[in-house]
């Protein structure tokens, strides 16, 4: 062959991409890398270990008789392809669970051959999702689920149940309910927190709540130091579930709101000086411990707690491992049967919860199976109303100042005259000192209680703010049809 009718390697490189792989650019810039026909679709300038493109790529010349290629010619074919990526239309990518066509929704199996569950209104179908739909992304996190069986009968939610300490049968409703939130894409769910004496199962029914979603591969992690790795953690799987917490620092707390609810991270991409780098994320959130200590009223809003028992009877964890892995094919398919059944009952939209669409996705698991979810998650919110003012003593002073008020009584003053109030009646006639972290100034009482409203609100106990030319007030109101508050005096 003629010197002239060679073609430079980056050109053999560039017609074989072209020809085996689609190019496309997510809405941040990224470029992905998809073989034909295959939804996994891979960035193609990672270097991971779960397998980059240009692993893959140099595997497919090699085995297609193209040779070995030097790092020189990978390189400037790839800078060559991701300009071109460019100009493709934009595409998202998904970890674990996407949104379909027609109203589907598809669950990433994380097998090599790229099965997985496509659910839809009449039912739930084992298929290769078509790129142009869904691509799939995969991390170190993904990993492999069994095939669902089908035709359970229900009997794989009663099998799950049986292994779980769960302490009642309205905790086990929550359980299923955030499961069956866990297959859907858009709708956050609140953060189960498996709670319970020491002995009770917590980090086991963890895990196996957790591995019907992420496969035996999931388990439990130790909350990160910063919240920078937790994001990370947090943005390549589905389900983030933090074992044995015992403490939840205020940076914590905000971080696990935002995981709930959804939140994005920008920082400065590596070796440039004005690019940077977007991380969006919304996750399933599941946390195990005995006792966190003081819960912030904004994260008590994004909690279902789940307290579990002590078994009567131990297994060993072989033995228990064994069994939850046979079963959990058909544990599976009974969550999907189930699934798609929630999603066809018709219920009302709770309006005077946060969590509004998970509290619909309860009212709508009550209608299909007469459970009573809702309810049971109303209760869980209490609780944790209770466990927030139990720990937060300028709570228990507004609620002990407005058992003297009246229903339908309005009482305004300044946020420094409010402090004043306040610190007196904790006070007392004996001037007792005042507990660490008490506001020392009007506009931090101000702002603690802003932070308290929709706590005291669920107590009857209505804190708003306002201006007139004398100034900046805050008014304490009684609904008229505010039930009696019995609030201890403060000891």
């Amino acid at each position: 062959m003629a010197e002239d009718d060679k073609n430079p390697a980056r050109e053999v490189i560039t017609d074989y991409a072209q020809s085996h792989f689609r190019y496309f650019r997510t809405a941040d810039g990224t470029v992905y890398a998809q073989k034909n026909g295959h939804p996994v679709a891979r960035p193609i300038r990672s270097q991971g270990t779960s397998g980059s493109h240009r692993q893959e790529l140099m595997v497919g010349l090699f085995d297609d008789g193209h040779g070995v290629f030097n790092g020189t010619a990978l390189k400037e074919a790839l800078d060559l392809i991701e300009a071109l990526a460019m100009k493709q239309d934009v595409q998202h990518v998904y970890i674990r669970v996407a949104p379909g066509f027609d109203g589907a929704t598809w669950l990433d199996l994380g097998r090599h051959d790229g099965q997985s569950i496509r659910i839809h209104p009449t039912g739930w179908d084992i298929v290769t999702p078509d790129p142009a739909e869904v691509c799939w992304r995969r991390t170190q996190l993904t990993g492999e689920l069994p095939l669902p069986a089908k035709d359970t009968d229900g009997k794989g939610i009663d099998l799950l149940l049986r292994l779980c300490n769960f302490a009642t049968a309205a905790t086990e409703s929550l359980a299923i309910a955030w499961l069956i939130g866990c297959l859907g894409p858009s709708v956050p769910v609140p953060a189960p927190f498996l709670t319970g004496p020491q002995g009770a199962g917590k980090s086991t029914g963890g895990r196996m709540l957790v591995r019907i979603i992420e496969g035996m591969s999931g388990d439990l992690r130790r909350a990160p130091k910063d919240e920078e790795n937790l994001t990370a953690a947090v943005a390549a799987g589905w389900v983030t579930a933090l074992d044995n917490l015992s403490y939840l620092s205020p940076d914590l707390s905000d971080a696990m709101c935002c995981i709930v609810t959804g939140a994005e991270t920008v920082k400065r991409a590596l070796y440039t000086d004005g690019d940077v780098v977007r991380a969006r994320y919304r996750r399933p959130l599941l946390m195990t411990g005995i006792d966190v200590g003081v819960i912030r009223p904004d994260l008590a809003e994004r909690l279902l707690p789940l307290r579990l028992e002590r078994p009567t009877v131990r297994r060993t964890e072989a033995e228990l491992w064994a069994e939850y892995e046979e079963i959990l094919p058909v544990v599976l398919g009974s969550l999907l049967d189930l699934t798609v059944k929630v999603r066809a009952a018709e219920a009302d939209i709770p309006t005077d919860l946060r969590m509004a669409d998970f509290a619909h996705l309860c009212a709508q698991l009550d209608a299909a199976t007469g459970f009573g979810s809702l309810e049971a998650y109303r209760t869980s919110l209490d609780d944790l109303n209770d466990d927030v003012i139990e720990g937060d003593l300028l709570a228990q002073t507004v609620l002990q100042h407005a058992a003297a008020l009246a229903p339908g009584s309005e009482e305004r003053m300044t946020s420094t005259e409010w402090l004043q109030c306040l610190t007196h009646l904790y006070s007392g006639d004996d001037c007792r000192s005042l507990p660490k972290g008490w506001p020392t100034t009007g506009k931090v009482l101000s702002d603690r209680l802003k932070r308290l409203q929709p706590t005291l609100a669920a107590r009857g106990v209505l804190i708003d703010s306002g201006r007139t030319k004398e100034g900046r007030y805050l008014e304490m109101t009684i609904p008229p049809n505010a039930p009696p508050h019995e609030q201890e005096p403060l000891i």
